[in-house]
């Protein structure tokens, strides 16, 4: 099990930018999200009797949260049809025993990040940008994850632990832009991830703040009028990078999210993972981009499985998602089709496929 998780998600210890805690909004009622956060499922056995799952998951679910834990907000579980254990959204959450499996190519560090790392919590990998690993918490684990073996509990908890990373950026006068992922950063309160973006601001060759993130698709309500209200109280230019692999995730209150972050007039990509048995075909992919577009979100990536361990159930062979991009650019306006990418540690952008 990764550093710094238990069965609560990951980042078990306490500290400033750990895992939230509930504040007050100006209304005087916690905050929404909070208490979503806190209803949202961390057990097995109650994620197949609440979706009515053969008992044959039964011991895998268990054996595999062991490994990576489980995590699924109740907004997102409510997308998922009952009693289907091929229902594409819960394929992303259900720990299977193929987590187990050692298969070549699939490591722990896919991305050889820990060479990128130019002091605690920042990652360098590109030209004129850097990204903070603003918190090793997320709201929901799904079980691709690129980053399920990062060792987060070696990462900054307090901003006093971040003064080497700003002294980096501050350095750098090359960067202009900022990306804060995680984990979630979103997963941050309002008011600690104000502290880190104040910071930021005032670094003035800094232009742009990029957040990725996956709670607006799977816990809408963290898009709430404080959030819009910080994304747009800093001088820098804000970005939301959100991350929905299939259609039946961009409905109901994710779509609202969604609608409300856009009409807000922050720029708003989505980047999917090519997924077997999930998104692996020209129709699935067809209709994420059609629903996205319609929101005024724009398909920005369609990311080849990252090799790690853990996750090789889920590849599909990059040939096959050259022929959905073909079939994509034959049915939908340019706009409309995601970039199909793999990233190679050590080169300067994402390669093509």
């Amino acid at each position: 099990m990764p550093d710094g998780r238990n069965n609560d998600g990951p980042v078990a210890e306490s500290g400033q930018f750990s895992a939230p805690v509930a504040i007050q909004s100006r209304s005087g009622a916690a905050d929404e999200w909070h208490r979503s956060l806190a209803a949202a499922i961390r057990n097995p056995d109650e994620l197949i009797d609440e979706l009515e799952l053969p008992d044959r998951f039964r011991q895998p679910a268990r054996r595999a949260a062991d490994l990576f834990p489980l995590m699924v907000p109740r907004s997102f579980l409510s997308r998922m049809q009952r009693g289907n254990p091929d229902d594409p959204l819960l394929k992303q959450v259900l720990p299977l025993d193929a987590e187990f499996d050692v298969v070549p190519g699939f490591v722990p560090d896919a991305l050889d990040e820990d060479r990128f790392r130019p002091a605690p919590g920042l990652l360098q990998k590109y030209a004129g940008r850097a990204l903070l690993i603003a918190t090793g918490a997320c709201a929901v684990h799904c079980r691709y994850c690129f980053r399920r073996h990062y060792p987060y509990g070696n990462e900054p908890r307090r901003l006093s632990d971040w003064e080497p990373a700003l002294e980096v950026i501050s350095a750098d006068r090359s960067l202009h832009e900022i990306l804060l992922s995680g984990g979630d950063p979103l997963m941050l309160t309002d008011q600690r991830l104000r502290v880190l973006i104040e910071r930021l601001g005032k670094i003035t060759h800094l232009r742009r703040l990029r957040i990725h993130t996956r709670l607006p698709i799977v816990l809408p309500d963290r898009v709430s009028d404080s959030f819009l209200e910080l994304l747009h109280s800093t001088r820098l230019t804000p970005i939301v990078v959100v991350h929905a692999n299939h259609p039946g995730e961009v409905v109901a209150d994710c779509a609202d999210a969604l609608r409300r972050l856009v009409r807000s007039g922050v720029t708003v990509l989505n980047q999917a993972v090519l997924l077997r048995g999930i998104n692996d075909d020209a129709d699935t992919q067809a209709e994420l981009c059609e629903r996205l577009v319609d929101l005024g979100v724009i398909p920005y990536y369609l990311h080849q499985l990252d090799r790690v361990a853990g996750t090789a159930h889920f590849e599909v062979p990059e040939e096959k998602g050259r022929a959905i991009i073909a079939e994509l650019r034959q049915r939908l306006p340019g706009y409309a089709v995601p970039q199909f990418v793999r990233e190679v540690p050590g080169e300067e952008f994402k390669v093509p496929l």
